[in-house]
């Protein structure tokens, strides 16, 4: 089977597609065709649309990848036929009837806890003083004051979108853990990794890690394309 040459990246809540320009660049430069999806992150339902509609697009088959909250998006887009393999990256992999919330709902013992503003409005917002520690822990100071002061309201109706098909039931995934991540434990990323039959790469880094190790994410989904 030919290498896939077609890349589809998907970022998740309170940041938009921008954090992926790493993974990006590195991809291109060894002649990917990358597409960085915006979701707009009000619903699941939208979000699975604007995926599908930069997947119609594809001229021949792809890696469908996904970062948090992005994850439940791939796992729901991912039957798209355009789509030949899964990359999960710190990120939420549900099963039929899945949605973040119900995978939240019931954190382990001492884990810790993302600092979540209470809603307004139908939005949730990261604590801006705790996003350093919480969501960017490996980033330098101000980029990661940059990222909690650019970030994007999340929807609690996207919370609250239910996978109905898993793609990870058809097609093969790949997912990096990433080790220090306080946001999504580790032991929750590697559950659903394994749930999904998934190759699981760890990656020492945060819940922002394909933004701190871009290197790190582009060789996992070059796993995938291969």
């Amino acid at each position: 089977m030919a290498t896939i040459r077609n890349v589809v990246l998907v970022h998740g809540g309170f940041v938009d597609g921008s954090g992926w320009q790493g993974v990006y660049d590195d991809l291109a430069r060894d002649g990917f065709r990358v597409h960085v999806v915006q979701n707009p992150t009000l619903s699941l339902e939208d979000d699975v649309a604007v995926t599908r509609r930069v997947l119609d697009r594809l001229d021949g088959p792809a890696v469908l990848a996904g970062h948090s909250y992005g994850g439940v998006v791939v796992s729901q887009a991912g039957t798209h036929p355009n789509v030949a393999a899964l990359a999960y990256v710190a990120a939420f992999a549900p099963d039929k009837g899945e949605s973040v919330n119900t995978l939240i709902a019931d954190p382990p013992p001492g884990a810790p806890v993302p600092p979540i503003l209470p809603p307004v409005d139908g939005f949730l917002f990261l604590d801006r003083d705790k996003f350093h520690a919480s969501f960017a822990a490996d980033l330098p100071a101000a980029a990661a004051a940059f990222m909690a002061d650019a970030q994007v309201p999340w929807g609690v109706d996207a919370l609250g979108g239910a996978v109905t098909e898993p793609a990870w039931r058809s097609k093969p995934s790949w997912y990096l853990v990433a080790t220090e991540d306080r946001m999504i434990p580790p032991p929750a990323q590697r559950a659903m990794a394994e749930r999904a039959g998934a190759t699981v790469v760890d990656v020492i880094g945060s819940h922002a890690v394909y933004v701190s190790q871009p290197a790190a994410v582009a060789a996992l989904i070059r796993q995938a394309a291969a």
